[in-house]
């Protein structure tokens, strides 16, 4: 019996998978995602640069993710994730290290470019990708888990904002970038394609017979399989992929902003790391009650009502600049985060759900980067409103309104329900 075999006899090995991945998440997203609020003040007054030029690194992160995105979805298909994961967390220690050595905006964009690079290949299309690739009944439970980490990363910001306080921030790239290499490289080993190259079934299910060619089994002939060219031609593909854009275009704007738009209104750098920090928190809340709920119910209708809390958080987030008062901020992070949160493990399920598993990081990909025309979008643009109007305000009102056109376009996508049950008629029929 292989060590792989022992350890499957007391825990799905799938379960070992999501919690590496969750963990190196907690740390990328803490230190460039949330922690990128940290660090936008410090950067913005030491260089005299507008909150909308710093923006646009976000921006730049979107577009590297945006367009690397189907790359490793594919690269994963067919090398499997180890090698693209541990390339992308060598880039990202890299890109860390140069940021500390900035001096110029271009410079500055440049050490983003390569950040986002390392980001494209260890995080969000990995993370869904093995894990839709482990689990089917239980496949939303197990990608809200997984993304937890991502959310846990917010604790970081209030970690990150005294480091950069203390040692300026310069020094805390350095700490940081050295840490990616310490802290996520033990990781990598853990990660595994496919179950059937070990003999199992997603969820733990034994099968018994192995075709060794391609580490696929008879059982996933049952299984959705649509082409990539057959899913982009589809109504249901665009009708997904532009509501999760809206989403994450507004999500975008907020976790850039909300220090320097909390710091607008008189709230103290201190206490606005800490509800940046709660966003990530009680993000958690709804990733992992989102996934219950998607494995029980109509995953277009679950995701829905993230993005229906989203927008309540967004008109929430706007009065706050006319009533600074703390019960609003309060109820803001609540709304906004569990709707943000929600949605997050929903994606790569509906896609599971309505695509299959055997090109599952090729179409996470290709989602991802229509998706991250939101986050290209999104901070720059809100950084744009600031800039010309003196207030942030506008850009939260009009948010609530992109988010309502998310809503729109998830639920008329047609029922999964209405999809052929036969993987190879699939392939004959357009999704409608």
């Amino acid at each position: 019996m292989t060590d792989f075999e022992q350890k499957q006899h007391r825990v799905f090995y799938g379960w070992w998978i999501v919690g590496a991945v969750s963990l190196m998440s907690a740390y990328i997203s803490g230190i460039v995602f949330y922690g990128f609020t940290a660090i936008f003040e410090p950067i913005a007054n030491d260089f005299g640069w507008s909150y909308a030029q710093v923006s646009i690194a976000a921006s730049i992160r979107g577009v590297e993710t945006g367009i690397l995105a189907p790359l490793v979805g594919f690269l994963i298909d067919r090398l499997g994730p180890r090698k693209p994961v541990f390339a992308g967390i060598v880039i990202i220690g890299l890109g860390l290290l140069l940021l500390s050595r900035v001096n110029s905006l271009v410079a500055f964009y440049g050490a983003f470019i390569i950040i986002s690079i390392g980001m494209s290949a260890c995080t969000n299309v990995l993370t869904m990708t093995v894990v839709g690739n482990w689990f089917r009944r239980k496949v939303s439970t197990a990608t809200g888990i997984a993304t937890c980490g991502a959310a846990i990363g917010g604790v970081l910001v209030p970690l990150l904002t005294l480091l950069i306080d203390t040692f300026r921030w310069r020094t805390a790239m350095i700490i940081l970038g050295a840490g990616a290499w310490v802290i996520l490289l033990p990781f990598v080993p853990i990660i595994r394609h496919k179950p059937e190259q070990y003999g199992y079934l997603p969820d733990g299910d034994v099968s018994k017979k192995i075709d060794t060619d391609n580490g696929l089994t008879s059982v996933q002939s049952n299984e959705v399989d649509i082409g990539v060219g057959q899913t982009l031609k589809s109504r249901t593909f665009w009708h997904i992929s532009l509501g999760i854009a809206c989403h994450v275009l507004v999500a975008g704007a907020v976790i850039t902003h909300i220090m320097p738009y909390l710091s607008t209104i008189g709230v103290a750098r201190s206490t606005s790391s800490l509800v940046a920090s709660a966003i990530s928190l009680v993000s958690i809340l709804g990733r992992l009650s989102f996934g219950w709920l998607g494995d029980r119910y109509d995953k277009r209708w679950v995701t829905s009502l993230g993005f229906a809390m989203t927008v309540l958080g967004m008109l929430l987030l706007g009065y706050t600049a006319t009533n600074a008062g703390p019960w609003l901020l309060v109820l803001f992070v609540v709304f906004f985060s569990i709707g943000f949160g929600g949605p997050i493990p929903m994606m790569s399920a509906l896609i599971r759900e309505y695509f299959g598993r055997v090109r599952l990081g090729t179409i996470i990909g290709l989602v991802m980067g229509i998706m991250m025309i939101g986050q290209i979008i999104g901070p720059p643009l809100a950084g744009w409103v600031f800039d010309n109007f003196g207030s942030y305000q506008g850009a939260w009102f009009a948010s609530a309104g992109v988010v309502i056109f998310g809503i729109i376009s998830l639920l008329t996508t047609p029922s999964a329900s209405n999809r052929m049950p036969v993987a190879n008629k699939l392939r004959e029929h357009k999704l409608t």
